[in-house]
């Protein structure tokens, strides 16, 4: 029984000093880890380490070559310039395409002038086309009325001469004949032409026989 717990008692220390071990061992992976990325170069490390250290070295050796050498920097720049035609190529054609571009602008705008005065134009034409037609249906207006005035003023006179005609039917011709003869004979004619033909027989005998014989001819002659 005492062989048996010293076993247990045993096993469970190696068990305890593993784990120990086990935690140990990831503290340690712990601190290397941060220790690496306390290496790591940073952004401005990089920055100057890529570009700017290098930047610096190709100034630097080239100012000791122009130095020596008694190069102008600035007259080398433009020989090199000089050098690279494309630049002045590419230069032209941004020219080029400018003037092109302000020519067409300037086209564009004289041409939509021009629209806008033929636009102008034609809308003044409309306004006095519209003006004319409404000028036009005002005196259409004014003849429409006139003549529907005169178609009822010819009415009237029509349904006037009517009764006249029937005055002069219902007298005797005793009574019309001298009266007839006294009238003018474009008034006399009307008249005797809207009688019926036996009211006008009697009419003529008891006329002149040459008033009857004048009017009688006037009347074939209609």
């Amino acid at each position: 029984m005492k062989q048996s717990n010293w076993m247990n008692y045993h096993r469970l220390r190696i068990t305890r000093e593993k784990s120990g071990d086990v935690m140990a061992k990831k503290q340690i992976e712990n601190i290397n880890e941060e220790e690496r990325d306390d290496k790591k170069p940073g952004f401005f490390q990089k920055f100057f380490m890529l570009f700017l250290i290098p930047l610096l070295f190709t100034v630097t050796i080239v100012l000791i070559v122009t130095y020596f050498t008694n190069t102008n920097v600035f007259q080398f720049a433009n020989s090199m310039k000089e050098k690279i035609p494309f630049l002045d190529t590419e230069k032209e054609e941004v020219l080029e395409n400018t003037s092109v571009t302000e020519g067409r602008i300037v086209t564009l705008q004289a041409e939509l002038q021009e629209k806008e005065a033929q636009i102008e134009k034609l809308q003044t034409e409309i306004d006095a086309s519209n003006e004319t037609n409404n000028e036009l249906l005002i005196k259409q207006e004014q003849l429409q009325f006139e003549i529907e005035k005169l178609q009822r003023d010819q009415e009237a006179a029509k349904k006037e001469f009517q009764a006249i005609v029937a005055v002069y039917a219902s007298m005797s011709a005793k009574e019309a004949a001298p009266i007839l003869i006294e009238l003018n004979d474009e008034q006399a004619l009307r008249i005797m032409s809207n009688l019926k033909s036996d009211a006008l027989s009697a009419i003529f005998a008891k006329m002149p026989p040459a008033e009857a014989a004048r009017y009688t001819e006037l009347l074939a002659q209609q």
